[in-house]
């Protein structure tokens, strides 16, 4: 597609806590699947966490040294199929560190830029085994200016509209969201696309983690708010084409970043 348009999928799974092997493995599949469609994507996102799975307690003995592993596969992956791909997270060991990190790369499989979550999910313990990330998540895909978040980060409109104000004009949010809060999820990623005039291009995953259960409704979400597509609870790929010229027109329809106060809040 030009530059104006991406087609992207989302790779719906669920993940096997506590085995990377098994994780690896499935996401091959569905990879496969995907570049094998009708029509190609020009991006494709993964879940959060997809390598372990919530296995805190194990995350040092089964996390990804340097995350050496998931970009060697996702580098390969994307230099054989041209496309590029925004992977989810993964835990990567980093010294004697954990953190939760997300890996870009492109048609070529370089890799495009990397974020780390910066807000820990206390109701999972995050805070007590990993480390937070201190940088923004901005890369650009086939010349589109794109910005990550990780799952709990969609409750801080103060990171999306950073991105935005830096000229962002699709978020990846790559996220593990249980029930009960499905309201919550649907609800913030929709005030984060209307709010900041972006598409947001979530990928949330299924299945159960011990007595967690997760909804999926991966989303894809235009500029005004509306949803192109979204999941059910089952394992899948979705797939929506964005029309980047939307984000233009939005923002020069109701141009809310020239109307801010900062000064004022």
């Amino acid at each position: 597609m030009s530059e104006q348009q991406l087609k992207v999928a989302i790779l719906q799974m669920d993940i096997a806590i506590g085995e990377p092997e098994t994780n690896f493995a499935k996401l091959s599949e569905l990879l496969e699947s995907c570049v094998q469609a009708e029509s190609k994507p020009d991006v494709i996102v993964f879940p959060e966490m997809w390598n372990t799975g919530y296995a805190l307690d194990r995350i040092r003995e089964i996390g990804d040294r340097d995350g050496e592993r998931t970009k060697a596969f996702i580098s390969a992956f994307c230099r054989k199929h041209g496309v590029n791909i925004v992977a989810g997270s993964v835990a990567e060991l980093d010294g004697d560190q954990v953190r939760n990190t997300i890996y870009a790369f492109d048609r070529e499989g370089r890799e495009a830029g990397e974020y780390s979550k910066i807000h820990l999910f206390r109701l999972m313990d995050e805070e007590k085994y990993l480390t937070a990330g201190d940088t923004l998540g901005k890369l650009e895909l086939d010349g589109v200016p794109a910005g990550m978040m990780i799952c709990y980060d969609i409750r801080f409109p103060e990171l999306s509209r950073r991105l935005a104000l830096d000229g962002v004009k699709v978020l990846f949010v790559p996220a593990e969201w249980p029930h009960p809060r499905l309201h919550h999820w649907r609800t913030l990623l929709t005030a984060r696309a209307i709010e900041n005039q972006m598409y947001v291009v979530a990928c949330n995953r299924v299945g159960t983690s011990g007595t967690t259960s997760f909804f999926g409704h991966s989303m894809v979400i235009d500029p005004w708010g509306e949803i192109l597509t979204e999941g059910d609870e089952s394992e899948q790929i979705l797939t929506a084409d964005l029309d980047l010229t939307v984000v233009d027109k939005v923002r020069a329809t109701i141009p809310v970043f020239a109307d801010r106060r900062p000064e004022l809040y």
